[in-house]
């Protein structure tokens, strides 16, 4: 619909305010998308973080245990040879002084040694000759007539566990007796991981026996290690929270405020969103704000523009069926036949004011769907204007106002990026109004030309020219201003108001000014700006 008023955009990206450089930039994606991915992270991260850190102290308390007993085993294996190795040539290692030895040097509240012979046979354990008492939870009690023998119910309680823990230590003491230095995690007989070294006990090439030193506390280590993860995640829990909290805060709730600010200008019939707290943020939910307002401001100044043309519209029909109205009511009384002929003429008149009216007010109205239905095309605009002024050259009879074409210089073709029949419909309108207004007999001058990546056409008439003052409100919709002796009705005052519309919608300008020679005017130019494209 046609429209002096100028319709509101938001601003393009490019002029938007330049967004703050924030430490998470490096993020692909927006920056609430940004502020999401990194404060969603950063929980997993910190919990990550505390598990590698953990898992690499767990590693270094049991390499360091693994060394411990490696070094406290050497010195008991080196004892033990000195101090109960019998015979000669061949020797032999003494059950008695070794278990001595072994009683003396174990400390059985945190490790348990055992001693083996070259068979793998037990020869001492520090569990039994330790002066201890072992407490636990006695089991149930067996109920009548249940014979079973205690050491039935001992095999059946150890189970498969205590059988594979058996004959994980007999592989380990058979390794050890082939020479070699055994350590590592295994599990116990009561199921629990023990931290495991098996030294084989040597005099010079000939192997004595094996010690074997155990600790058990490897699962309070890994327990304790896991009480020391809590603080992680707690603060993992906290930041989540947080981050998901401060999500809420940043975008649901402003998305919900927009939505209730979108139904009241729905319901209430607003012409107008106004978030101003929303809109001086410097984020994307920002950008939406201001693009919401921008919409809505156009809106309202287009729903204010059909307000203003629809009164326009009917206070230009209303003209000429006031006088079609007073011209039939006075044909009846009339008898004279020049004056009938007169009245006649004033109708036919009238009638031909009216279709133009309702042609150029179809034609308005259906301007801006057809701008916003057809994509913009690269044009070549020098054919557009040759194929328009060639039409009007061969339609011209002697004596009418004739139009001609300056073309451009240059092998290159002048194109713009727009629709051919909205760019053709202005060109029309422009040499329809020039030829209204230049004498029989005169010429119409269409030029065209580049100019600093822009292209500049004209239209120049041989007219009267336009006042001073009225340079801005020929634009205006049905403004009229014929020269004397033009026919009344032979123009509704639309066709410079659909042209300028239709350029300032290709982001061109429209404007009029005198055509001066020696200083007088001799005629108006309307001159037109578009952007060139480059095909």
């Amino acid at each position: 619909m046609a429209s002096a008023t100028d319709t509101a955009k938001p601003d393009p990206p490019a002029v938007r305010r330049e967004r703050r450089v924030s430490w998470f930039r490096w993020i692909p994606g927006t920056r609430l998308g940004r502020l999401i991915i990194a404060l969603n992270v950063l929980g997993l991260a910190i919990l990550i973080v505390g598990a590698l850190v953990l898992n690499e102290y767990r590693a270094g308390l049991v390499n360091a245990r693994i060394d411990s007993l490696t070094t406290q085993g050497e010195l008991m294996a080196a004892i033990i040879d000195q101090a109960a190795t019998v015979g000669e040539p061949v020797p032999a290692m003494d059950p008695a002084p070794a278990g001595l030895v072994l009683q003396m040097l174990a400390n059985p509240r945190t490790q348990r040694a055992r001693l083996f012979d070259p068979a793998g046979r037990p020869l001492a354990d520090s569990e039994l000759v330790a002066d201890r008492v072992e407490q636990g939870v006695l089991r149930p009690a067996r109920p009548r007539g249940d014979n079973r023998m205690s050491l039935g119910l001992d095999r059946e309680r150890a189970g498969p566990t205590a059988s594979a823990a058996r004959a994980a230590l007999q592989a380990e003491v058979a390794q050890a007796l082939r020479g070699l230095h055994v350590a590592g995690l295994r599990r116990g007989e009561d199921g629990k991981r023990v931290v495991s070294v098996s030294i084989p006990i040597q005099n010079v090439q000939q192997v004595l026996g094996v010690l074997t030193l155990e600790a058990n506390d490897v699962d309070a280590i890994i327990a304790r290690e896991r009480l020391a993860l809590i603080p992680f995640i707690l603060i993992a829990m906290a930041v989540t929270l947080s981050s998901s909290l401060v999500l809420n805060q940043l975008i649901a709730t402003p998305v919900r405020r927009l939505a209730r600010a979108a139904d009241r200008v729905r319901l209430a019939r607003a012409r107008a969103i106004s978030l101003p707290d929303l809109a001086k943020r410097d984020d994307e939910l920002g950008d939406l704000t201001r693009s919401l307002e921008d919409m809505t401001q156009a809106l309202s100044e287009r729903m204010d523009a059909i307000e203003s043309f629809a009164a326009d519209v009917a206070h230009e029909i209303k003209n000429p069926l006031t006088s079609l109205r007073s011209a039939v009511e006075t044909l009846d009384l009339v008898t004279d036949p020049i004056a009938r002929d007169r009245l006649l003429s004033i109708l036919k008149n009238d009638v031909q004011r009216l279709d133009r009216l309702v042609t150029d007010i179809s034609n308005a109205s259906r301007l801006d769907a057809e701008l916003s239905r057809d994509a913009p095309k690269a044009v070549d605009l020098e054919r557009l204007i040759a194929e328009i002024v060639g039409l009007y050259q061969v339609t011209a009879k002697p004596g009418e106002v004739g139009v001609v074409f300056h073309r451009p210089g240059g092998l290159d073709p002048v194109t713009v990026a727009g629709r051919e029949g909205s760019l053709g419909q202005v060109f029309r309108n422009l040499i329809d109004n020039a030829r209204s207004f230049s004498p029989p007999g005169g010429q119409v001058v269409v030029a065209l030309q580049r100019a600093a990546g822009r292209v500049i056409a004209t239209v120049s008439d041989a007219g009267p020219g336009i006042p001073p003052e009225n340079l801005e409100t020929v634009f205006e919709r049905f403004y009229t201003s014929r020269p004397k002796g033009a026919a009344f009705g032979g123009n509704s005052g639309l066709g410079l108001s659909i042209a300028r519309q239709i350029v300032e919608a290709h982001n061109g300008t429209l404007r009029a000014q005198n055509r001066l020679v020696d200083g007088k005017v001799a005629g108006a130019v309307f001159l037109l700006m578009l952007p060139e494209a480059h095909p």
